[in-house]
């Protein structure tokens, strides 16, 4: 029983424009999180210094995780926004026609 797609799918305009915005985000949280990764190898007493009642470690790991939250947040709004302005120049492409 061949009941077909349950929605309508459309064509994605905006696939290579969402790979290079991910790569371009990649590569800004990358060297952040290579920065923890070697002070932490390098100089574990610098991670454990104090910073109020957390060490330096805890402070800079909630630090990246609430960095990639937001740069997931921001990379979802871009593409949001590029996809409602394909969708609008799809409909008035097919207006025209």
């Amino acid at each position: 029983m061949g009941h077909g797609p349950s929605t309508e799918w459309k064509t994605e305009k905006s696939g290579a424009f969402k790979s290079k915005l991910g790569l371009i985000l990649f590569a800004v949280f990358t060297p952040i999180y290579l920065i923890f990764v070697i002070m932490s190898v390098v100089s574990p007493t610098f991670m454990a210094s104090d910073i109020g009642p957390l060490n330096l470690s805890i402070v800079y790991g909630f630090g990246l995780i609430i960095l990639a939250v937001i740069l997931a947040v921001i990379y979802n709004h871009i593409c949001s926004n590029k996809e409602k302005g394909d969708d609008a120049c799809e409909e008035t492409e097919e207006g025209v026609e």
